[in-house]
């Protein structure tokens, strides 16, 4: 992929965001956020704000990813719901939220969306998350 090599990950992203992997066309964050399980799909493709500018190949392995990262996240987390969306408002790189929601969290059922201060992980609550998620992600992304 040509794109991948004029790409830079937004600042906020790279401040609020943890990063985990890189998927074939995505980088996974993880958001520095230790209230839910929030992870963040970004193409790594230039000047991309939209799904819509996303060639069509790029388009199916951008929901090819956010589905088998969705999947995951659910079984991993054993979540009561699953929320996906690319909002763009603030930071305008195309990138795409899959955060795992319960219906006991502070938020529920509403947006979390600035609804409270981010509380970052600690190193061990990060490791763990780690743990739990990067084998089973390569597990899932070189079936693929």
């Amino acid at each position: 992929m040509t794109e991948a090599t004029t790409f830079t990950l937004h600042a906020q992203l790279a401040t609020d965001g943890i990063e985990l992997a890189d998927l074939p066309l995505c980088k996974l964050l993880l958001c520095n956020d230790s209230a839910y399980p929030w992870f963040i799909l970004v193409p790594k493709v230039a000047d991309i704000s939209e799904i819509y500018q996303l060639d069509w190949q790029q388009q199916q392995q951008l929901l090819n990813e956010s589905s088998l990262l969705s999947e995951l996240l659910m079984q991993v987390f054993t979540g009561d719901k699953m929320n996906v969306a690319a909002l763009g408002n603030v930071v305008e790189q195309l990138h795409v939220h899959h955060v795992v929601r319960f219906k006991d969290d502070a938020q529920w059922p509403k947006p979390i969306w600035g609804q409270q201060a981010l509380t970052p992980y600690s190193e061990e609550a990060l490791a763990v998350i780690k743990a739990k998620l990067l084998p089973q992600l390569a597990v899932v992304f070189t079936e693929e």
